[in-house]
């Protein structure tokens, strides 16, 4: 994995500062490293939602690859570079004359002549009380990232769309018994559907919305209802997964680009937003298909429109 040997510190003014860096934010580090152009990346992490996945069959020139070994395949093209990675998390981007101005949690400022948010999405919570109490005390967001902990225990997971249905088809293999409680019927692909029904060891709990997490230190239980007849139910669990989407990391805009009304940032075929220099690019972005192999398609071309962008200046 990444060791970080590139330099942390960023001096003056850079041409790009790229914000985050999972599949589209290091592709355009490489993109434009390649064009000889000064660079920063400011990420909280390395591979985003890339790293979180278990299996991936579908990125071309590997036919099966984890997660974590394509994550660190792109780490080792970008280590190529002498790419300054800042690991902070943006809370502000401004505009200061013909330059941008990054503000960091870390209370760092950076400037650049043009920025690229490669952010990507965060998972959504629950939004019952004290969800956030049992964090890591055997409630997870991410099953790929933490299911191997519960080996042979009885799990639940929220949701009924491909990532819930894949977590539990996963799960099936590793816990006791795997509850899979969802709001309304599953919207997921056929075959994903197919498997999960032929997961021996899942109990559906369809119709089903979650109250409360149960348990003193650690998760003991999750209290459910059913929506129609309004009947209660305590499943004994040790594990909660909540995999019930994603939203856009685009609170530090804070209005500067046009968002859809998932709150993606609106981007042109050129990766541009409506604000001169300033371009998107991946997952957090509104363009359709959100995979891999798109995140790194869109990561170049939004490195290349800012290529072209800075020799027209």
């Amino acid at each position: 994995m990444f060791t970080l040997d590139a330099p942390a510190e960023v001096e003056g003014v850079v041409d790009t500062i790229i914000i985050g860096a999972g599949p589209a934010g290091m592709t355009a580090a490489v993109y434009l490293s390649r064009k000889k152009r000064s660079i920063a990346i400011v990420t909280t992490d390395l591979g985003g939602q890339m790293s979180w996945t278990l299996g991936i069959e579908n990125y071309m020139g590997y036919q099966y690859i984890t997660g974590r070994e394509l994550t660190s395949k792109f780490e080792e093209q970008v280590r190529q570079f002498p790419v300054p990675i800042v690991m902070d998390e943006v809370v502000d981007i401004s505009r200061e004359q013909d330059l941008f101005a990054v503000r960091t949690s870390g209370e760092r400022v950076l400037r650049a002549r043009t920025v690229i948010v490669a952010s990507g999405k965060r998972p959504k919570e629950l939004g019952i009380p004290n969800e956030r109490k049992y964090i890591g005390k055997g409630l997870s967001y991410c099953a790929t990232c933490d299911g191997p902990l519960f080996s042979k225990l009885d799990v639940a997971i929220a949701g009924g769309g491909n990532s819930a249905l894949q977590a539990a088809i996963d799960m099936g293999q590793v816990a006791g018994k795997v509850y899979l409680v969802s709001r309304s019927p599953w919207r997921a692909d056929a075959v994903v559907v197919e498997k999960a029904e032929g997961t021996p060891n899942l109990e559906k709990r369809i119709g089903f919305e979650i109250l409360e997490v149960l348990g003193k230190d650690k998760v003991e239980g999750l209290r459910i209802r059913e929506k129609a007849s309004g009947a209660e139910e305590v499943l004994g669990v040790q594990g909660v997964f909540v995999e019930i989407g994603l939203s856009p990391n685009t609170a530090f805009l804070k209005g500067m680009v046009e968002l859809d009304q998932y709150g993606e940032i609106v981007v042109d075929q050129n990766c541009l937003t409506k604000v001169p220099g300033l371009f998107a690019a991946g997952d957090v972005t509104m363009v359709h298909e959100k995979q891999i192999v798109v995140a790194a398609g869109e990561g170049a071309k939004a490195a290349l429109s800012a290529h072209e962008y800075l020799l027209k200046r």
